[in-house]
């Protein structure tokens, strides 16, 4: 199937489960189907062309598979009234259910481990064994968590409609985290021997897309657009050809995606602006200080650190302080941020970021031996291969030549 037939199935999906879960009331059986339709036009497709009106078709099938499934059920008749065919050539409505999906995947129930599971299949309609791989767990093991979080959907009761306006704040702040960390993992792979996981951060982007479409007007939303968009700028320039990973200050800039970064600067703007700034404008304005330097040298890290200690004032976030103690150090020297990254022991206690930041900081204080012991501390604790492998790396260069 060409690239193409791919994007087009994966911006469907959620259109086409939405309309199945409304008219069914059932979840969980409309998001089975969905999926054995997406099968059947991964199959169909690429022999007999892309149907004139491929979402009705898509519907036609999925609401097929789902009468199937119904039929042995008592209440056959009702629910067969409700899961009709879309008549050959007939219209669709055009609600777009893709914001409703994202909220009933992060149902305050689930853990956030199942929300993003379950958002990657139902919203990205990705299969179970490409979140599997993502995930680099057995396929059967996200079947299993992927089904245990739409058996706790149909538990709660909840229908198939936006929650209130009082909720829906607190709901969308869910829907968020899971899609920030959803493009983070495959940003910086925790785990493996790849840096990048683009199946993950790209579905991420292409779903922050789609919310942004439905929420123009919404800060936070768009903060997370632009992160997500100026933090990809770099990924072209963040590893060598051989897989190696590079330092922010090292990278060649010139393989930046400069489009990303047309798209996302103005983004960052716009959330600063649309009210008081969140955690996700806030990061979005640090990344476009990053990128709207041509040289590593002309980083205004004043600002930037403005902005880490605006972000710190938003939450007790560790990692926050962790990232305002590289900036300190730029700004007022390796002693001062040696001094602030003391405070985070107890509470980074054993994270090899912690190690990492304090290996380079004594790097750049001129304490070499005590560098290379706090570098190979965070090498042994990264479960990254790349990540192990440049700071093995880091550590043997500040050895001395053998005599």
């Amino acid at each position: 199937m060409t690239a193409p037939d791919e994007d087009l199935l994966r911006t469907l999906a959620p259109q086409v489960l939405g309309v199945l879960a409304r008219r069914s009331g059932d979840f969980g059986a409309a998001e089975d189907a969905v999926q054995e339709a997406l099968l059947a036009a991964a199959q169909h497709w690429p022999v007999d062309g892309v149907p004139d009106n491929p979402r009705g078709w898509l519907i036609q099938a999925a609401a097929r598979r789902l009468t199937d499934r119904f039929r042995s059920d008592e209440a056959r008749a009702r629910r067969e009234l409700a899961v009709f065919a879309e008549p050959a050539g007939g219209q669709v409505p055009d609600q777009d259910d893709t914001l409703t999906l994202l909220f009933l995947c992060c149902h305050p129930a689930l853990t956030t481990a199942s929300a993003i599971a379950l958002t990657l299949r139902a919203v990205g309609g990705l299969t179970t064994a490409e979140i599997a791989g993502a995930f680099l767990v057995p396929e059967a093991t996200m079947a299993q968590r992927i089904s245990r979080a739409k058996g706790k959907i149909k538990a709660s009761g909840e229908p198939f409609r936006l929650p209130a306006a009082a909720e829906r704040a607190a709901r969308l702040k869910s829907v968020l985290h899971v899609l920030y960390l959803m493009f983070n993992e495959g940003y910086t792979s925790s785990t493996g021997d790849s840096l990048h996981r683009t199946e993950l951060s790209g579905e991420a982007i292409r779903l922050a897309r789609l919310l942004h479409a439905v929420l123009p007007e919404d800060g936070e939303v768009t903060g997370l657009l632009a992160l997500m968009l100026l933090s990809d700028a770099r990924r072209p320039a963040r590893t060598r050809p051989d897989g190696e990973l590079v330092p922010l200050e090292d990278q060649d800039r010139s393989r930046w995606d400069r489009a990303l970064i047309r798209e996302g600067v103005p983004l960052a703007t716009a959330a600063l602006s649309a009210g008081p700034a969140g955690e996700y404008a806030l990061q979005a304005a640090i990344a476009a200080a990053h990128d709207i330097a041509l040289r590593a040298e002309d980083t205004d890290w004043r600002s930037i650190l403005a902005l880490y200690e605006r972000l710190e004032q938003l939450g007790d976030n560790p990692m926050v302080t962790l990232n305002r103690v590289v900036a300190v150090a730029v700004v007022h020297g390796p002693a001062a941020g040696l001094d602030l990254l003391a405070t985070l022991d107890e509470r980074l206690a054993g994270h090899h970021r912690l190690d990492a930041v304090r290996a380079h900081l004594l790097e750049r204080a001129g304490a070499p031996e005590a560098a290379i012991r706090a570098y190979e501390a965070a090498a042994a604790r990264t479960t990254s291969l790349p990540e192990r492998h440049y700071l093995t790396v880091r550590a043997a260069r500040l050895r001395p030549p053998r005599s």
